[in-house]
């Protein structure tokens, strides 16, 4: 026995690093196994409530009252600002986040906020390009699951959802809700710097722009900015040339739907738009408003370099160009720019061998040859 401990005490004094490695590994261990010990009982201790519907385990009797909700129906959390009930009290709160406006959630590239941490999720795909989900009937790939179930439905055709006042179909219950506010006449959504309420938070938010004269949208192409969207893509398509809605009776294409539909009055031969001081009627409201103002003589717009002024937007807009130099708009067949629409047209029919334009005054027809020239 004597003889064994002085080996063990020969070995310990000869490799002390090795003795001190093998003690730590026995200590870890030994911790290992007393948290296992502790989570084992932990698990035995805790009561499992099932719910007696669904065969459902929860954890506690609070989260089975809470399920047992989606078998009754019971909503007793109600929002004191649209009437609209919750199973629960989280849900409440996340809902009352529509009415207050408030977004806790910041994208960290280009300081967006959001409502929920799932916007903000697939809000960070736009910055990234990712696209998770594909559709198996055309390909077509989507950030979320949402905008995928959303699609598919256009190829299926299937619209589930009927509004009772009008029998109008709806691919969506979302869509179906917003479309009922016209029946109701519902708006529960309030400028915050003026008395106009709207049926959609975005109708709303975007309103607000014209307040604060806030553009958050930016074209990728030159420095232009926006207050909506719709129009940043609209004016994106001036510089790639891409006119991805088509007439359906002449084939003519257009940058826009907006632009699409006013082009189709013109073979519908409708005109909504009637002046409020004559019998004339007019296929678009812009056209309806720049007549009126030939009654009014009223000249809204003021050029932003000079005092001109006009009665319309497009001419104010188009007179600016002289001041900024700016040429916008791109010959399809060929470099050259200019920073006249109809200038563009012109020049066009030089490569597409359209009819001869003729020209009431020969200043115009001046300034038209040396563009060519």
């Amino acid at each position: 026995m004597l003889k064994v401990n002085s080996i063990t005490e020969n070995f310990m004094a000869e490799t002390p690093g090795r003795a001190l490695e093998m003690s730590g590994l026995m200590e870890e261990t030994r911790h290992v196994k007393e948290r296992e010990k502790t989570k084992s009982l932990k698990r035995k201790d805790k009561k499992c409530f099932t719910c007696t519907e669904c065969g459902r385990s929860l954890s506690n009797k609070e989260n089975l009252k809470v399920h047992m909700r989606i078998h009754t129906g019971e909503k007793p959390f109600t929002c004191s600002q649209c009437g609209k009930s919750f199973r629960d009290a989280s849900n409440l709160n996340k809902h009352m986040l529509i009415h207050t406006g408030e977004k806790t959630h910041t994208c960290g590239q280009c300081s967006k906020t959001f409502l929920r941490a799932s916007e903000l999720n697939d809000h960070l795909r736009v910055h990234t390009k990712e696209k998770l989900y594909s559709c198996a009937l055309c390909g077509k790939s989507f950030a979320n699951q949402t905008s995928l179930r959303y699609h598919q439905k256009t190829h299926t055709g299937v619209r589930e959802y009927v509004c009772f006042e009008c029998e109008k179909t709806f691919i969506t219950a979302a869509i179906l809700k917003q479309h009922q506010m016209i029946h109701t006449g519902e708006k529960p959504y309030k400028c915050a710097h003026c008395d106009m309420r709207f049926m959609y938070l975005g109708s709303q938010k975007t309103h607000e722009r014209t307040h604060t004269g806030e553009k958050p949208y930016k074209c990728i192409h030159c420095d232009k900015r926006f207050s909506r969207i719709e129009n940043q893509k609209s004016h994106e398509r001036i510089h790639t040339g891409e006119k991805p809605y088509m007439c359906s009776h002449c084939n003519k294409r257009f940058r826009d739907a907006k632009c699409l539909k006013q082009h189709q009055r013109i073979h519908t031969g409708e005109k909504p738009y009637k002046c409020s001081h004559c019998d004339k009627r007019f296929s678009c409201i812009g056209n309806q408003k720049s007549h009126e103002r030939m009654h009014t003589a009223e000249k809204l717009y003021k050029c932003s370099h000079c005092d001109k002024r006009f009665r319309h937007l497009g001419n104010q807009k188009s007179h600016e160009r002289i001041h900024t130099r700016e040429k916008p708009y791109r010959c399809s067949y060929c470099d050259m720019r200019f920073s006249q629409l109809r200038s563009l047209k012109i020049h066009e029919n030089i490569h597409s061998g359209e009819k001869q334009v003729r020209f009431s005054q020969s200043e115009t027809l001046k300034n038209t040859q040396e563009c060519h020239v």
